[in-house]
């Protein structure tokens, strides 16, 4: 399997594939992501080269978007100032689940993080989704805090608050990285 870039032509397909997780954590009982993800946000991440797909052949396994950007009111100001990557989006086709490519994927991304200096690999997870949170605990991620303050937008609790992280460094993930 080859990590690659996403292209701009590829928003169709990644929307696609939001859509389909979606669709499965509804199944599951999950609230999450369920207002569609806007595709000129979508388009933006992809023009600044934060956001790779896994490729099995013709088809999309993976997704997982990093970036050094946070939403803001997550981290504190003395987190922020030290150096680290971000993991949005992590999302695994149906067809490739159980294969433990989302825990790849994280190496690879813990991996990419460390060759570029950074101290750590963060995200941010949705805070009512329990069986998220102890995927990532079972990936090394260690739980920080949870956000629950409202959030500024719309003035509602803040959906995705549950933040974790664990330091990078150099792994054996697998992929053949053509980014």
């Amino acid at each position: 399997m080859r990590i690659i870039h996403a292209r701009p032509d590829d928003v169709v397909k990644l929307l696609a594939f939001r859509e389909e997780a979606a669709a499965w954590l509804t199944r599951l009982g999950s609230d999450q992501w369920q207002r569609p993800y806007p595709a000129d946000r979508l388009l933006s991440t992809i023009e600044a080269d934060s956001v790779f797909m896994v490729v099995d052949g013709g088809i999309t396994a993976a997704t997982i978007t990093l970036t050094p950007d946070v939403e803001e009111g997550l981290w504190t100001e003395q987190e922020l100032g030290e150096p680290s990557t971000f993991v949005t989006k992590l999302t695994v086709a149906r067809s490739h689940a159980g294969q433990n490519l989302g825990g790849r994927l994280l190496d690879w991304a813990g991996d990419r993080a460390y060759r570029t200096g950074a101290k750590w690999l963060r995200l941010d997870a949705w805070t009512t989704n329990e069986a998220l949170q102890r995927y990532y605990l079972r990936q090394g991620f260690a739980h920080v805090r949870t956000v629950r303050e409202g959030d500024a937008v719309n003035g509602g609790p803040r959906v995705s608050g549950w933040l974790a992280q664990r330091p990078t460094a150099p792994a054996d993930h697998g992929f053949e990285d053509n980014t």
